[in-house]
């Protein structure tokens, strides 16, 4: 019997005691030069263009709407689109597209 609970046993492991420790770090900063760090940036270029809206930049929302800037407020925006003017928040403009005069005209016929 007693051989056989010390098959069950797990082998007693050997090394750094460290070396869990500097592999777990280097996953971490691994994820923060590939994940973290990407994500930050882009927030911080969104912020600034948001920022940096005035009357009659032409916009694209997350949604998909295509409109021209009538009024900013600090957290909110009038924008024409098509016959009708709706209000959106600042948060829910794409900062990766800016809508062409283009694409405003062709939606107004």
């Amino acid at each position: 019997m007693k051989h056989y609970f010390s098959l069950l046993q797990a082998p007693a492991q050997e090394g750094n005691p460290y070396q869990f420790l500097i592999l777990i770090g280097g996953m971490f900063i691994i994820m923060y030069f590939f994940m973290i760090r990407p994500q930050m940036k882009r927030q911080k270029e969104a912020k600034k263009f948001r920022e940096s809206l005035s009357k009659g930049d032409s916009i694209v929302t997350i949604g998909g709407i295509h409109g021209k800037v009538l009024e900013i407020n600090d957290t909110n925006v009038l924008v024409q689109v098509d016959n009708g003017k709706i209000r959106i928040e600042k948060s829910a403009i794409s900062s990766n597209h800016q809508s062409s005069e283009q694409d405003i005209a062709a939606a107004q016929k």
